[in-house]
């Protein structure tokens, strides 16, 4: 009997992703029947499925309340997600910067506010260029950069919803040397990329005009993700089926951006390989799951 295996996708992104195409088709080679359903579809069966794989859900952080309690449904029907539900909650809030940086992790100095307590926080970095961000976000979405103390910034802050936000200082080197993404399936390193913005922006986003290439990952910036793995595991999360790491190179020494280990762009199409490697080992974990 084939593994039924749920795609989680959003309304914007049905169907199977270009980038996962060779993945899914690898998938379905080796036994498994993919299947994409929208997330947040009220008329999706999930307890037909042995697992759902999260994949393109790239709207959960605009309404996150319903993804937490998707999550709990899926739980509650005692459908297993990849990666696992509790890992999917604990970073699907960015305050989990924090928590690593506590272990040692060199994270891009990071402070959280909530909306009210912005100007306080920002008056610590009075003329420097700074990026403010929601906790729960993606995609650089309600993401601002200013100098702290500018009229105009502080008008754009004070317009602001309620809500978390992460506050840091602008990072000159994204836009000069670009930013890495470091793939990783089962802890094992896979394949990097780097990734530039378009010219006078700072967002490496394909939304925003950014690029990526294929490239050899900087010493520093493999050792560093892996101890950015290694520190996810002492936080509890052992062993994520897939891993994107983000960061940046300042001064020789890697600085964690991101953790992704939600719903990344994984990169797969410019390395087959990678996509064929990263569905054995899935199949690997499915077929444990379903003999469980």
């Amino acid at each position: 009997m084939s593994i039924q295996l749920a795609l989680a996708t959003d309304a914007a992104h049905t169907g199977v992703h270009p980038d996962d195409a060779h993945f899914v088709a690898t998938l379905t080679r080796l036994g498994v029947q993919p299947v994409p359903c929208i997330w947040n579809d009220p008329d999706v069966d999930w307890s037909r499925f042995d697992a759902v794989l999260i994949r393109s859900v790239w709207d959960y952080f605009r309404l996150y309340p319903q993804f937490l309690r998707w999550l709990d449904q899926l739980d509650a029907l005692g459908v297993p997600t990849v990666n696992d539900s509790r890992l999917l909650r604990w970073n699907s809030d960015k305050r989990y910067l924090l928590e690593l940086a506590q272990v040692g992790v060199d994270v891009i100095p990071t402070r959280l506010a909530e909306t009210t307590e912005l100007p306080a926080a920002l008056q610590t970095l009075h003329g420097q260029d700074v990026v403010v961000k929601p906790a729960v976000s993606g995609g650089a979405w309600r993401t601002l950069r200013g100098v702290a103390g500018d009229p105009a910034f502080a008008q754009a802050l004070a317009a602001l919803p309620a809500g978390d936000w992460l506050v840091q200082p602008f990072v000159a080197e994204i836009q000069r040397d670009g930013e890495w993404s470091l793939l990783f399936f089962d802890s094992v390193f896979s394949h990097a990329v780097r990734k530039l913005p378009k010219a006078g922006d700072y967002r490496v986003q394909g939304e925003h005009g950014g690029s990526a290439e294929l490239a050899e990952a900087p010493a520093p910036a493999l050792a560093a993700a892996q101890a950015v793995l290694a520190a996810v595991e002492r936080a509890g999360h052992a062993n994520p089926a897939y891993a994107r790491i983000d960061g940046v190179i300042c001064d020789g020494h890697f600085l964690l951006m991101e953790a992704e280990l939600i719903e990344p762009f994984l990169h797969l199409a410019i390395r087959p390989d990678a996509a064929e490697s990263y569905a054995e080992r899935l199949v690997a974990r499915l077929t444990s799951i379903a003999n469980a």
